[in-house]
């Protein structure tokens, strides 16, 4: 199965729509799987005097509250309409994360195909238990948490009505950017073994080296945010990619998923053709008479591999030369 690539908005539209189609318009030209918002009402998120993350204060440039930021991030549930609407028509699937029992219910009479649960809310039980209660496709990224909270959600949700194969599980690291110190992709393999689910990656890292090699490493989902403009205000703009580099991740991703391949050793169509060329024969070190006894004097090996192989050696040595064979020619039997 092509492993499912979620471009990830976020809340790089800044709070418009037309920005935000024009994401939507790159993403599908980069070739994602989907585009993911984020749905939220700042009033039911957080507090009015919740600080903001270090990283938003930096990269807004603005000592504001998170309630303040968001408010003026949040899209109108008309806006998710548009969106919704407009994603079919340009034949990439939409998405968007809830961050409340309101947004969830909302996404879920919008026609979602799956929910997006981010990292935040692993630990939310009336969050999980609601959409667990869905029975629908759930990405599950778990930034911050340990093995034993992985767990726990995970059965909130099977408890709750969720099938289990319906359940994917990314690996993640909460910090934007992340420091490739801080990625420890195999943690994402150990969650697999754990759980024996599928698993993906959702990546805050620079560049795009990081999720290609979790694909490699067997991420059947990968989530990265991107930006048209790295330098447009905003707290996720400049821990995103721009078009061109979605683009070279989804061609890197694509390029490795063919890579992979099916796992059978065997040579490939286009290698089997050199066999003759790269392999050696035995052949004749010095000239040869009729009656000779193949010894290490008179025999060697040498390209092409179209004579007997070496791998029959002691079976030549030994036997007698039943014609003559001048130096370099493949012996015979």
């Amino acid at each position: 199965m092509s492993v499912f690539i979620i471009a990830e908005v976020g809340v790089n539209h800044n709070g418009s729509l037309d920005l935000a189609k024009q994401l939507v318009d790159v993403a599908s030209l980069c070739g994602a799987d989907a585009v993911k918002f984020q749905t939220f009402k700042a009033s039911t998120l957080v507090t009015k005097t919740a600080r903001q993350a270090d990283y938003q204060t930096a990269n807004t440039q603005k000592e504001e509250s998170q309630f303040d930021m968001l408010k003026r991030l949040e899209l109108s549930e008309a806006d998710h309409h548009a969106l919704f609407e407009y994603c079919d028509l340009k034949n990439i699937e939409f998405m968007s994360t809830p961050f409340d029992l309101h947004s969830i219910q909302f996404l879920a009479e919008l026609g979602v195909q799956r929910f997006k649960i981010p990292s935040g809310e692993i630990t939310n039980y009336p969050y999980l238990n609601l959409i667990g209660s869905f029975n629908k496709e759930i990405i599950l990224s778990t930034g911050m948490a340990n093995l034993g909270e992985v767990e726990a959600a995970i059965q909130v949700l099977l408890e709750a009505g969720t099938e289990q194969h319906k359940i994917t599980v990314l690996h993640a690291t909460t910090d934007y950017p992340t420091q490739m110190t801080d990625v420890n992709l195999r943690a994402m393999q150990v969650m697999a073994q754990a759980f024996k689910l599928p698993v993906g990656y959702s990546d805050h890292t620079p560049g795009i080296e990081v999720p290609t090699a979790a694909v490699a490493l067997g991420a059947s989902v990968i989530e990265k945010h991107f930006t048209l403009d790295r330098n447009l205000p905003g707290p996720d703009h400049k821990a995103s990619l721009e078009p061109d580099e979605l683009k070279a991740m989804v061609v890197s991703i694509r390029n490795i998923e063919i890579a992979l391949g099916d796992g059978v050793k065997r040579a490939s169509p286009n290698e089997a053709k050199n066999k003759p060329i790269a392999r050696k024969s035995i052949v004749a070190k010095q000239d040869i008479q009729a009656g000779d006894v193949f010894t290490l004097d008179n025999l060697t090996t040498k390209r092409p591999g179209t004579g007997i192989s070496p791998m029959r050696w002691h079976e030549v040595l030994g036997k007698t030369a039943n014609r003559a064979f001048v130096a370099d020619e493949l012996i015979e039997l």
